[in-house]
């Protein structure tokens, strides 16, 4: 392993086709932990800690220091673990500084009252385009690549990239871009840049469906995504925006969404208890 080349363990959610990950530095035993899933069952309303508690025993023992907590949007599909991972290991959480662009976008759909600020200020570091940080020795810094959401980045640390929901693995192709604020153009840009990388950079999905059943995967390099991504073949924007307008038409609403973010946009936080001690989410009918 070269000297800024981490070591990237992935941890599979299998309800939501989730991965999430923990970024080693191998010289210093420090590591940041990226999009941690907490557990809802949407038909029950209920939460758990199984997924993150797995990843927290991993950093035990090996006996790693958590630096960050990162986010690379505000996910629709799960909920995020990483206040629940805070309170384990009181690292910084951050995430993109345009998820103020989404909080906005959100508070009118959810209603929200004048308590709720969208001004990040529920995580503790907002990350500019472009903004350097390290995790023990490694170099990382961040990619803006909207068009799945406003807000969405990519961490390059290293020779790996974590782009979430702009690539899936080459066999399944590329995200949708029909959730408010997604942008199928934007898309098509963000990935251009990402697959400007070099070759041999890692990238890191954060989902897998597993087509035709096979076992999970989330890591493809730069070359072979552009080799082998059915998207990506004879692309231009135009077409790949038809395409994918085309094909998100045809898909379903992820059945986490509603109840994501509202948590999501919190960073993670729970809606406050009401007078009864309960907390409550809230769900915009007909809207969607």
């Amino acid at each position: 392993m070269s000297q800024h080349s981490p070591e990237v363990v992935g941890f599979y959610d299998e309800p939501t086709g989730s991965v999430q990950y923990v970024v080693i530095d191998t010289t210093t035993n420090r590591c940041a932990i990226i999009d941690p899933v907490l557990d809802f069952d949407p038909a029950a309303a209920t939460t758990g800690t199984e997924q993150a508690d797995e990843i927290a025993a991993f950093i035990r023992a090996r006996s790693l220091e958590v630096e960050w907590i990162l986010d690379t949007h505000p996910h629709a599909d799960h909920l995020s673990a990483a206040c629940y991972l805070q309170t384990l290991f009181d690292a910084p959480r951050a995430i993109g500084r345009r998820v103020t662009e989404v909080q906005a976008l959100w508070k009118d759909i959810y209603n929200f009252g004048a308590d709720f600020h969208t001004d990040g200020r529920q995580w503790d570091h907002l990350f500019a385009a472009g903004e350097h940080f390290r995790i023990g020795t490694l170099p990382a810094y961040v990619m803006f690549s909207p068009g799945h959401t406003l807000a969405s980045i990519t961490y390059v640390v290293g020779d790996a990239a974590f782009v979430h929901d702009t690539l899936f693995m080459p066999d399944f192709g590329t995200a949708r871009a029909d959730f408010p604020g997604a942008d199928a153009r934007a898309l098509y840009r963000s990935i251009g840049e990402i697959l400007s990388l070099p070759d041999e950079t890692r990238l890191f999905t954060g989902h897998d469906y597993r087509p035709g059943g096979r076992e999970p995967r989330w890591m493809a390099t730069v070359a072979e995504q552009k080799r082998d991504n059915p998207h990506l073949q004879d692309m231009n924007e135009d077409r790949f925006v038809a395409m994918r307008e085309r094909r998100d038409a045809e898909l379903p609403l992820p059945d986490r969404m509603l109840a994501a973010l509202q948590i999501n946009i919190r960073g993670g936080a729970m809606p406050p208890a009401e007078s009864n001690g309960q907390r409550y989410l809230k769900i915009p009918l007909d809207r969607f």
